[in-house]
């Protein structure tokens, strides 16, 4: 499906795929910040659906005083995941609640108290005598899910059925997406942590060696987890340098570039036998297991040409961006778009009274120069959007395809198989949104697969 390329770079060897862009990276206002830890906000408010899956429960009422790191929802069935508070305080109201991905969603709303008082019952495992078991029950417990953005329930993923057997775990470190830089920090500030993690993700495999993948952009990351990795003796991790390009850091693109495994149409990685984490994800499975920590905080970059000062945050979930903007300074000048995430795949936000929830990456906020508007041309059939795709799809025939409601040809060109990168829409010189068209598509063939 892809081909694998290797290219010289120094004395290594660099690694990627066919295909992608590379869009400027835009990191230098925030990759040099140290991760700075905030004061909660006077109010929080936790979404119980915050994951891929069934939305928790409340398992808490109103008027009831909670201690931080206490579950206040409760996974409902085996794909959703616990929500714990991160603060103490009073449970102020469960009720709908403005979601950054749209919509109103229930939430347990938590006036914090400012005593940060933690539950004490949290149960620790040591390295040694924890068993593969015991992790996944933890992870499951901690509430972790996939903190790239996906927000899929990561005790499901360590939880594979019996007949797929996983060979190679990676550690997800290419962070692609301009402007992001959390994970570059954590791979600065937090790289015991992330080793932790890999190692307990590999012991509940039986495997004796793990992967990071770190873009050749972020050097200093590279030598300081090559350090890290070079430290332990009874496992092997091995740090690989891969291009720096986007979508790099896509799952199934990440591991041809490591492994050189292509994951077929329609298929998983867990059916080639491979397990991608998140470097925030990673950390929180060695907190949830060695410390008995529940997923409360992650790391947050704020960004963008309107922040007045560009930060690393780590930040207690349920806390809203309009908190975290007025921590960074507020607004140097108007803002017109604002986004969740990174500017080639995040969500949109109409307003920032909403809270930050487990797989929000980023805060970034332009100003009209930034985000010019498209005047939107002819096709031109240069088939640059063709080059850029790297899942090998044809965009520009997609388009035409649910333009003309052919379902049958959609399913021939395979439009199911795209990621939403956007790669085709940033290389139209036509300014045209093939994504857009895409997303239609994809909407249309599952509708008629029910």
């Amino acid at each position: 499906m892809f081909n694998f390329i290797r290219r010289a770079f120094g004395k290594n060897e660099v690694f990627t795929f066919k295909g992608g862009i590379h869009p400027k990276d835009m990191k230098k206002s925030t990759e040099g910040k140290a991760i700075r830890d905030i004061t909660p906000p006077k109010t929080l408010v936790f979404p119980l659906s915050q994951h891929i899956g069934a939305e928790a429960k409340a398992v808490v009422s109103v008027g009831d005083h909670i201690l931080a790191g206490q579950k206040i929802a409760e996974a409902d069935g085996f794909v959703s995941a616990n929500v714990h508070s991160s603060v103490s305080g009073t449970v102020a109201a469960i009720e709908p609640r403005l979601h950054p991905l749209g919509g109103k969603v229930m939430s347990v709303v938590v006036e914090n108290d400012g005593l940060d008082q933690w539950r004490q019952d949290m149960k620790k495992h040591t390295f040694d005598q924890v068993t593969p078991t015991e992790i996944v029950e933890a992870v499951r417990e901690a509430g972790i899910v996939g903190m790239g953005g996906a927000a899929f329930p990561t005790h499901v993923k360590l939880s594979p059925p019996a007949e797929k057997q996983i060979k190679y775990v990676i550690i997800n470190g290419a962070e692609c997406e301009p402007y992001l830089t959390s994970d570059h920090r954590a791979m600065l500030e937090i790289a015991d942590e992330i080793i932790d993690g890999l190692k307990l993700t590999m012991k509940i495999f039986g495997l004796n060696t793990g992967y990071i993948a770190i873009e050749t952009n972020k050097p200093d990351a590279i030598k300081n987890m090559t350090d890290r990795a070079m430290a332990e003796k009874d496992v092997c991790i091995k740090v690989v340098a891969v291009k720096t390009k986007y979508p790099q850091g896509s799952e199934k693109h990440l591991i041809k570039a490591v492994t050189g495994i292509s994951v077929p149409p329609g298929k998983l990685p867990v059916d080639v036998g491979v397990l991608v984490n998140n470097i925030d994800s990673c950390a929180a499975i060695a907190r949830a297991v060695l410390k008995g920590l529940p997923l409360t905080r992650r790391i947050v970059t704020v960004g963008g040409d309107c922040i007045a000062e560009p930060q690393n945050l780590r930040v207690p979930i349920g806390t809203s961006f309009e908190y975290l903007a007025e921590v960074c300074g507020g607004f140097s000048k108007t803002a017109t778009k604002l986004i969740m995430g990174g500017p080639m795949m995040g969500i949109a936000l109409s307003r920032l009274d909403v809270p930050v929830i487990k797989g929000s990456s980023g805060l970034l906020a332009f100003g009209q120069d930034m985000v010019p508007e498209r005047i939107q041309k002819n096709c031109l059939r240069c088939g640059r959007c063709i080059e850029g795709c790297p899942m090998n799809l044809l965009p520009n025939m997609i388009k035409e395809a649910i333009c003309a409601n052919d379902l049958e040809r959609l399913e021939k060109l395979n439009a199911l198989d795209c990621i939403q990168c956007g790669s085709c829409t940033y290389v139209c010189p036509a300014e045209q949104n093939p994504l857009k068209f895409i997303r239609t598509a994809k909407m249309k063939l599952r509708e008629a697969k029910k």
